[in-house]
């Protein structure tokens, strides 16, 4: 099966760049005391805000997934489950929830995409490290994470130039 749609071959690039992007984040965290806040939540959060569910879903998932395998490798498949759902559910609330409302879609989406991301990251380090009390240690970390992401992620997204730029991919 050849692709010739050119909005095919666009959103795949997009989703390359991105998935790449979160690759490339996934290398550093910004120093915060006691722990570090990765980046990988702005672009995740971001992308499924501005595309649809099929797409993000991968973007978020496999994206952490191999971000993780190269530099962090333990909790890989943790971030595979936890990002592809987050963004998959991000991208149905910020499309599908609100029509008429996008921004209310938005907000909704990244605040569950956040309990998703928290929840997810708690119960994978109870099971990869095989200590609650790690988890809870770390719990703030990803709240502030989640919260990063979220807020980011709906500026980001609400930007119309970028908006103007992805809604050019999806509609031709």
């Amino acid at each position: 099966m050849a692709i010739t749609d050119n909005s095919t071959i666009k959103k795949i690039t997009i989703s390359g760049v991105l998935m790449a992007l979160i690759i490339a984040v996934s290398s550093f965290g910004i120093p915060v005391p006691g722990g570090h806040l990765y980046l990988s939540d702005v672009i995740i959060c971001t992308a499924a805000l501005l595309l649809g569910p099929v797409e993000s879903m991968i973007i978020g998932g496999i994206g952490t997934f191999l971000g993780d395998m190269i530099f962090y490798p333990a909790p890989m498949f943790v971030s595979l489950a936890t990002h592809g759902l987050q963004a998959l559910v991000i991208s149905l609330c910020a499309h599908r929830l609100f029509p008429k409302h996008k921004l209310a879609g938005a907000i909704v989406g990244v605040t569950l995409g956040g309990i998703i991301m928290v929840t997810g990251y708690t119960l994978g380090k109870i099971y990869v490290y095989s200590t609650f009390e790690y988890a809870m240690i770390k719990l703030p970390y990803e709240i502030a994470q989640a919260l990063l992401g979220a807020v980011a992620g709906v500026l980001i997204s609400r930007n119309k130039v970028i908006r103007s730029y992805f809604n050019n991919i999806t509609k031709q």
